[in-house]
């Protein structure tokens, strides 16, 4: 639930900054600190809609759908395996595109955004979290149990793991330390 809610904080806040550079294409952003830290780039660029539709927006959906699936479980205790498979599912894709989102935005556009930089630090977990749960309660068989098990302790370390490599990607392709110092 708290990845919810972090999600959709991040995306209505990048959906503001994103409908205000819309209707004024000139403005400055309140995300924008300098040529390294900004949205404008992320949200101005082919990569910023790669759907079609900008990012922010699909973020405010798949974060909500997060947040009351977070809600939902404290009123259901079970929901079906076919459930949980499909939210996996969503969950891995939102994995995949973050990861690629990552990667264009270090070694392409050259920028970190900062609230995509949120959306990233939440995506991460949830689907670490999310795939070792299921891994762990059955729900990709019963084999899968003893895995889940052996790795659901570790999330926490695969996270800040995880963390620390798209830090150490974005100080060695933009130099982050330099330009902060």
């Amino acid at each position: 639930m708290l990845s919810g809610i972090i999600g959709v904080t991040a995306s209505m806040a990048l959906s503001v900054e994103k409908i205000e550079k819309l209707a004024k294409p000139d403005t400055d952003l309140s995300c924008d600190f300098s040529v390294l830290v900004q949205c404008s780039a992320n949200l101005d660029s082919a990569q910023g809609a790669a759907f079609g539709v900008p990012n922010p927006f699909l973020g405010l959906v798949g974060f909500a759908l997060v947040l009351c699936i977070g809600v939902a479980l404290w009123a259901v205790p079970h929901f079906a395996r076919w459930f949980w498979v499909l939210f996996n599912f969503g969950v891995a894709g939102a994995f995949a595109f973050v990861v690629w989102l990552i990667g264009q935005s270090i070694y392409v556009l050259g920028t970190l955004c900062p609230w995509c930089l949120v959306v990233w630090l939440t995506t991460l977990p949830l689907f670490f979290f999310v795939t070792a749960r299921n891994l762990r309660e059955g729900v990709f068989g019963r084999r899968a149990r003893r895995v889940g098990a052996l790795l659901w302790p570790w999330m926490t370390l695969v996270t800040v793991a995880a963390y620390l490599v798209v830090a150490v990607l974005a100080q060695l392709r933009l130099n982050v330390l330099a330009s902060i110092i």
